[in-house]
């Protein structure tokens, strides 16, 4: 089993909690920071224990293991299924400032045997969690991150070996460098300029041609771009939460995807009026469908843009998180079915009610799956005033 030395898990731990927290300023002293982890990933889950010690931080945690899930799905009955400790959970969102996660998957198949409809229910279940989460981040008083702790499943699935799989990690996080905190911050910068670049253009629709796809989206109103504020690490993409009705025509995706410990593989969509009119996938198209049939999954909550050039990842890693932010020969674009981010708001989010975000076209869902194509695009936006001018061609935005 290969573990990267102490000092590459020490700048990684340092990175999650010293700068992807906060918008990019690290915890303050007195911050409770819930920290869920895998079992297996206890070599740098102590690192970032100790960077939260070391700042003056308090820890509430949490270990998951694939086993006690798979063994939940296949024998819990309805009542169990249903089950939500409100009380102590919504005392947990009252407590917490912060919330770090590492994903990774021993097994990355490991519920392919379990009915995909349970896991819908149970995800619908915890949704109380996700809104009160959702409204304590809109009122600037929580932050979160996410990071990859590779394994021999993710990293096999992937055609890598484990070391392979975490020098994209090292090379992503910039955890070669001496002071990966100051590469991030000048990355952060370039992005934050094509950034405010798309903000100031008077965007009305987007055309995202390419092999197999041929999609309109519809910015809608007091819509802003989004990125580089360190909830996930890495993070290169520029994205938005469109209006969903606006959304017409078919996509297709390179990128296979891995949710609910399933491999699904060749998605198609095609959208008619905002919503998915059809859905395929070569693979495992039983768990998207049963996705698809969730309130609201069936919209788009985002679409995402990633430069070549903001991003070192260029393998396949069997990882949305570094998939979605893959860089390689044409970046990638992707979107995301189901819940919006208010994140992508240019008013005020704590006087939104939430009749005025359903008027906005903003989706809410339990569901947020991103999925993927690396294929090379080109991306027409058309402007309010009747121009237009393509923004992304050859992996690159143009206008940076």
């Amino acid at each position: 089993m290969y573990t990267p030395q102490k000092d590459i898990l020490e700048k990684y731990a340092k990175i999650l909690i010293n700068f992807a927290l906060n918008d990019g300023n690290g915890i303050k002293p007195g911050d409770v920071v819930y920290l869920v982890v895998p079992y297996f990933s206890k070599p740098l889950a102590l690192e970032i224990y100790r960077a939260i010690l070391k700042s003056n931080g308090h820890v509430i945690m949490k270990f998951t293991d694939e086993d006690f899930e798979k063994l939940f799905y296949q024998d819990a009955n309805e009542s169990q299924l249903n089950f939500f400790p409100r009380d102590f959970t919504k005392s947990l969102t009252d407590t917490i400032d912060h919330y770090v996660r590492l994903i990774g998957e021993e097994d990355p198949h490991y519920l392919e045997d379990v009915d995909p409809a349970k896991i819908m229910k149970k995800a619908q279940s915890n949704k109380p969690f996700r809104d009160w989460i959702n409204k304590k981040e809109d009122e600037g008083k929580f932050t979160w991150t996410l990071g990859l702790y590779p394994t021999e499943g993710q990293a096999k699935e992937a055609g890598l070996s484990l070391k392979e799989s975490w020098d994209q990690v090292i090379k992503a996080c910039f955890l070669d460098y001496d002071d990966p905190i100051s590469e991030w911050k000048s990355v952060m910068s370039k992005i934050e300029e094509a950034k405010n670049i798309l903000n100031q253009m008077p965007i009305s629709k987007l055309h995202i041609e390419s092999e197999g796809t041929d999609l309109w989206i519809t910015l809608g109103e007091k819509r802003a771009w989004n990125g580089g504020s360190g909830r996930n690490i890495p993070s290169f993409e520029i994205f938005t939460s469109p209006d969903w009705r606006g959304t017409e025509g078919t996509i297709s995706f390179d990128q296979p995807l891995y949710r609910y410990g399933n491999l699904i593989e060749g998605i198609k969509l095609e959208f008619k009026n905002g919503r998915v009119s059809k859905a395929s996938a070569t693979k495992n198209e039983k768990v998207l469908l049963e996705m698809i049939k969730q309130k609201n999954a069936d919209k788009v909550g985002e679409f995402s843009m990633t430069d070549k050039r903001f991003s070192r990842i260029d393998r396949f890693m069997a990882e949305t998180l570094y998939d979605e932010n893959f860089g390689g020969d044409y970046g990638n674009t992707h979107i995301a079915l189901g819940m919006s981010y208010h994140d992508c708001y240019s008013g005020d989010k704590t006087k939104t009610s939430d009749e005025e975000w359903e008027e906005l076209g903003y989706n809410d869902s339990v569901i947020h799956t991103d999925i993927i194509s690396t294929k090379d695009r080109k991306i027409t936006a058309y402007f309010k005033d009747g121009d237009k001018k393509v923004i992304f061609e050859d992996g690159v935005y143009t206008f940076v």
